[in-house]
């Protein structure tokens, strides 16, 4: 398995950027979010800092974790560990070659990214803070209900306890994981690192949170 680091990179104006894949590179044209691969023993944030300096010319501060997709191209196996990034220096430039565009979130299901990339896009519309059970863009049920509910195009969240819950909800087709209670530190990380999904961590501040892989903040209830 190849692991990969990228980012959502957010302006001002709340467009996002993408990157083009360079030619000779695999899956040459594609559009992707920018990232690349981690070096040996490299701590993810280490190489998601080196790699955003080094593709588009970068510094970055306060990365949101997101997600970690799985994907299975005809020759290679990809783990990429997504990132939001909304606080950087520097105006991004295609050091390596790449074309660069930035994108308003709204268009970037029709903007040809890489398979690997594209269940990003609905990750995306969720906020940092969880605090209604139902809005217009997603809705959050138990694990028990989850088969049955009707979300209606919504993103479909599940209440859960721990690590056995996620994996459950996961294989049900849950988008995110809302968290009822406290977990230990290493209990939550092993869920954030073992769930494809977005997570939400429980009682705590946003950048504990996020420093221990969780997308953001269960607030509800």
């Amino acid at each position: 398995m190849i692991h990969v680091v990228a980012a959502v990179v957010i302006d001002t104006q709340g467009r996002v950027l993408i990157a083009q894949r360079p030619k000779k590179k695999h899956m040459a044209g594609g559009w992707e979010f920018p990232g690349g691969k981690l070096e040996p023993g490299e701590e993810r944030l280490a190489g998601l800092s080196r790699e955003l300096r080094e593709e588009i010319g970068i510094a970055i501060a306060k990365p949101r974790p997101l997600m970690r997709v799985r994907h299975d191209y005809p020759t290679r196996e990809i783990l990429l560990d997504v990132w939001v990034v909304r606080s950087y220096t520097g105006e991004p430039k295609g050091l390596e070659g790449q074309a660069l565009r930035w994108c308003p979130q709204q268009d970037l299901a029709s903007a040809d990214l890489l398979p690997a990339d594209k269940p990003i896009i609905a990750a995306l519309r969720l906020p940092e803070r969880l605090k209604q059970v139902f809005t217009g863009w997603y809705g959050i049920t138990d694990l028990s209900s989850l088969r049955e509910s009707t979300h209606h195009g919504r993103l479909r969240g599940v209440f859960i306890d721990g690590l056995e819950d996620g994996a459950a909800a996961v294989r049900l087709g849950a988008d995110f994981l809302a968290v009822r209670s406290v977990l230990a530190d290493g209990e939550l990380t092993a869920l954030c690192n073992g769930v494809p999904v977005p997570v939400y961590a429980r009682g705590m501040g946003l950048e504990q949170a996020w420093a221990l892989g969780a997308s953001g903040l269960n607030e509800i209830g």
